[in-house]
């Protein structure tokens, strides 16, 4: 074919053709084409590591309201375009974005999740997936209407340890598994945040680089302190979750997935609190909070004890002398058995005591494995089997775990859940926590 006539067959059809990836790029490399355009809401603290797990993708728009804690990964990415309100990057952005990362405090999850799944983008969100439970509800549906792709950040449910145990306890491994022990040493342990305080009188100037208003987001106004900014927010009602909150999606979810744990009937909780005044601002120094789970597809009646603030369960009798619990990490007890494992996806989970291990014949493994929890994302967003902690999964356990911290925050009084009407049934106070009031200005 000559010039002129290649030239007048192309403009009878179309002036482009797409040349397939293969042809332009070596095996084993991606085709910009095949990557995914992402905007980032929130690039500092947990942003950053969120950020790298996305770095094979095209990095097109990014977000945050602290400038301080994004200069770093705004200059990594001098071509992604700057915004500090995600609504306007989502607004000005979205015909050029397939998909949104949201690493905020867990008080602003909601409102950026909904942006995005009500334009109808691939969601990645932090843990818990939203600050109260009806966010969370609302935010599981709306996924599920938007039929996008979505991941949890619980990253340890992409491991190999958690599927061991699913395979492990669906093999029988202990037996019906009647109780559950779980701890966490936050808020004193790992990365400590502040409780039992009383909110700070001092009003400081704003730091240069903060946008305040918009970092409260739908949290009712309160006047700037470091002690919330940047890191310090977990351990306050408005913003964070407490111990449970933070580290419940991580050391519970190896139950949940392997035990179909579900909603529970009850729950209640005994806490640690100095003064009635610091209660209602901060999480409690300590907990002990309990579920009470029903028959789930022919699995026995459960009892689930979380403990925090450095309690812990008590010791297993056949547990090995010299054994420490650790940290964080759950015990798990059947008719036949018990196991024990750590926080993130059932880390080092094993029988006890150990010659159990050592006796048992490990089952054939059946649940697909994944390289990692942003790669098993990606590769959702681009038509692969739905990620693993997609908000069907996510969310479910999300309401789990902040019903607990509900609790947490009334104490000593146990509440009974209707969970196909969002609703405790014998406490109206405590009811009106499902769902609190946002901040004039946002909905």
């Amino acid at each position: 074919m000559n010039r002129r006539t290649f030239l007048k067959s192309t403009t009878a059809g179309s002036l482009f053709t797409i040349v397939p990836a293969t042809v332009l790029v070596k095996p084993g490399r991606t085709a910009p084409s095949d990557k995914l355009n992402i905007a980032i809401v929130g690039v500092g603290g947990r942003g950053r590591s969120n950020l790298d797990g996305v770095k094979s993708e095209n990095i097109v728009a990014m977000c945050d309201v602290d400038q301080r804690q994004a200069s770093k990964s705004f200059l990594e990415y001098p071509d992604a375009t700057k915004y500090t309100d995600f609504r306007d990057m989502l607004d000005k952005e979205h015909k050029n974005v397939d998909a949104v990362v949201v690493s905020t405090p867990d008080h602003t999850h909601a409102p950026a999740v909904m942006a995005a799944l009500q334009l109808k983008k691939h969601v990645y969100c932090e843990k818990p997936l939203a600050h109260s439970i009806f966010e969370v509800r609302k935010i599981t549906q709306a996924a599920r209407e938007a039929g996008v792709a979505t991941q949890m950040g619980n990253q340890g449910h992409s491991s190999e340890h958690i599927r061991l145990m699913c395979e492990w306890i669906w093999d029988g491994a202990i037996g019906e598994v009647t109780e559950i022990f779980a701890w966490s040493d936050r808020p004193s342990g790992g990365f400590a945040f502040p409780v039992a305080m009383p909110r700070p009188k001092e009003t400081p100037e704003i730091p240069k680089g903060l946008l305040w208003d918009l970092w409260l987001g739908p949290a009712q106004w309160r006047p700037y302190h470091p002690a919330y900014v940047p890191a310090m927010w977990r351990g306050w009602v408005d913003f964070g979750t407490g111990a449970l909150g933070d580290m419940g999606c991580h050391i519970l979810d190896p139950s949940f997935w392997a035990l179909k744990l579900g909603a529970p009937e009850w729950v209640e909780a005994n806490t640690t609190h100095y003064e009635e005044k610091v209660e209602r601002e901060t999480y409690p120094v300590a907990s002990i909070i309990r579920y009470q789970f029903p028959e789930r597809d022919g699995m026995p009646p459960l009892k689930l004890t979380w403990f925090d603030g450095g309690l812990l369960p008590p010791r297993p009798e056949d547990f090995e002398e010299g054994r420490a619990l650790g940290g964080n990490g759950e015990i798990i007890v059947g008719s036949k058995g018990k196991m024990i494992h750590g926080s993130h996806g059932a880390s080092g989970v094993r029988l006890f005591p150990e010659e159990k291990m050592q006796a048992y014949e490990r089952p054939e493994k059946t649940i697909p494995r994944v390289k990692d929890h942003h790669t098993d994302w990606i590769n959702a967003c681009k038509g692969g089997p739905a990620a693993s902690s997609n908000f069907d999964y996510g969310g479910p356990m999300t309401e789990m775990v902040l019903l607990g911290v509900l609790a947490a925050r009334v104490k000593n009084r146990r509440l009974y859940w209707d969970a196909d009407n969002l609703s405790i049934t014998n406490d109206k106070d405590a009811n009106e926590l499902v769902n609190p009031p946002y901040r004039e200005g946002w909905s």
